[in-house]
């Protein structure tokens, strides 16, 4: 059974993922706060995180801010809970190393798809031994990319939609196709997974 963290300070809004999550029959934990939620995580190390982004004590960015700098849940799945217009939030939440994020209030089966989407690919990831380190592009460049490139690659790897990746760079979807294409053809693959594939050999240090 998955264990996965809801860290909300809003009750009502905490009462209703954790309900929904045990109905889904996954092991829910609740928290209030950041810090307190920081505490939980660091404590039962759980298989993916829901955070909220404005919170008292510790806000979104620092809770996951924390856990990306400790070894032992740096590799959590994190996904933001965020209120409607918080662009700006969202981006540096995204640089920080959120792997997704939906925005409130959320429909189930939004919330359900994104988890599933999360734990999969974490699941693939340590199956494949795997260990990338998502916090810099600079390894893709080897692929013969450019640094613009290699930074689109770079969210690709990470599951990020042609609109999320658009939004975190703060360039047109558009431009965003475009370097998609240019991934392509110097990868010579056809598909996003495959070019996932080799930017995760890229950034990963094999033991």
């Amino acid at each position: 059974m998955k264990q996965i963290l809801v860290i909300e300070d809003e009750p009502e809004m905490r009462r209703n993922l954790l309900t929904i999550l045990k109905l889904e029959k996954f092991q829910p934990l609740g928290a209030e706060n950041g810090r307190i939620g920081l505490e939980m995580a660091k404590r039962e190390k759980p298989d993916l995180i829901l955070c909220d982004v404005m919170m008292p004590e510790l806000d979104g960015h620092g809770v996951l801010e924390a856990l990306r700098q400790d070894e032992d849940t740096a590799s959590i799945p994190f996904i933001f809970l965020t209120a409607k217009g918080e662009k700006a939030d969202l981006r540096s939440g995204m640089n920080l190393g959120a792997d997704d994020y939906l925005t409130k209030p959320v429909a189930k089966k939004d919330l359900l798809h994104a988890i599933a989407a999360r734990l999969l690919r974490s699941e693939q990831t340590a199956q494949r031994e795997f260990k990338p380190d998502f916090s810099s592009y600079q390894p893709l460049l080897q692929l013969d990319l450019t640094p613009r490139v290699a930074e689109v690659l770079l969210w690709v790897a990470q599951g990020k939609t042609n609109g999320d990746i658009a939004t975190i760079l703060g360039i047109s979807e558009s431009t965003v196709k475009k370097h998609l294409l240019e991934i392509f053809a110097k990868l010579g693959v056809e598909t996003r997974s495959a070019a996932t594939l080799r930017a995760l050999e890229a950034l990963s240090s094999r033991t």
